[in-house]
C-alpha cells in the first residue's frame, strides 16, 4: 500500500497534534516526575548543606547518589502502574533530550567522583545539562512554565562558576525550584484543572 503524501497544511496539522498530545501525556505524568525529580534533588542538597556543614565530613557528599537511585525506581513505578500509550515522534524527541542529558549528567558526576577530574565544576554541569533539557522541551511542546524555569535555571547556574563550597549547593537546590519543582507543579493544577472540567461535561 502506497503512503499517502500530506500537503503542507496536513503536515503542520499533524505536527501540532502531536505537540498538543506530548503536552497532554506530560500534564498527566510529566508533572509527578518532575516533582519527584525536583524535590529529591532540592532535599538531597539541602541535607548534604547542613550534614557537610555540621561535621565537616565530605564523605555525605555520597548521598548526592540517592538522586538517580530514586529516579529510577520512580521510573519503574510509574511504568508500571501506567499502561502503555502510543508514543508520537516529539515524545521520542523529548525522551530522546532526557536521555542524552541523563547520561552526560551521569559520566560527569562519575567522573568527578572518582576520577583525576576532582576539579570539575559537576554542579555547574548538572544544572547546565538539566535546565538545556528543561528549556527544550519547554519550547518543543509550547510550554512557557518550563521555557522560563530553565532559562532562570540556566541564568543562575552560571553563578556555579564563582561560588564554590556548601554555599554553591544551596544556590544548586534553588535551581532546582526554579526548572523543576514550580513547572512541576503548574502542570500538576493543568493537569487537575482539565480533569474537574472534563467531569463538569459528563
Amino acid at each position: 500500500m502506497e503512503n499517502k503524501k500530506l500537503n503542507e497544511k496536513e503536515s503542520l496539522e499533524l505536527i501540532a497534534r502531536m505537540i498538543r498530545n506530548t503536552h497532554e501525556n506530560l500534564e498527566t505524568r510529566g508533572g509527578k516526575s518532575m516533582l519527584v525529580n525536583g524535590y529529591t534533588t532540592f532535599l538531597t542538597s539541602i541535607v548534604i548543606y547542613f550534614l557537610v556543614g555540621y561535621t565537616h565530613n565530605p564523605y555525605y557528599h555520597l548521598l548526592w547518589f540517592i538522586i538517580p537511585v530514586v529516579g529510577i525506581i520512580w521510573k519503574y513505578i510509574d511504568k508500571r502502574s501506567h499502561p502503555q500509550k502510543v508514543t508520537t515522534y516529539i515524545d521520542r524527541v523529548v525522551g530522546y533530550v532526557w536521555m542524552v542529558a541523563g547520561i552526560i549528567v551521569w559520566l560527569s558526576a562519575c567522573a568527578a567522583f572518582f576520577s583525576v577530574f576532582s576539579m570539575l565544576p559537576i554542579l555547574f554541569v548538572v544544572a547546565l545539562m538539566i535546565n538545556t533539557a528543561t528549556i527544550i522541551t519547554g519550547l518543543v511542546i509550547k510550554f512557557k512554565a518550563l521555557t522560563i524555569g530553565g532559562s532562570a535555571g540556566i541564568l543562575l547556574s552560571f553563578s556555579l562558576l564563582i561560588i564554590f563550597g556548601l554555599k554553591s549547593i544551596l544556590i544548586f537546590a534553588l535551581i532546582f525550584l526554579l526548572c523543576m519543582i514550580i513547572p512541576g507543579h503548574i502542570l500538576q493544577y493543568a493537569e487537575k484543572k482539565k480533569r474537574l472540567k472534563s467531569r463538569a461535561y459528563v
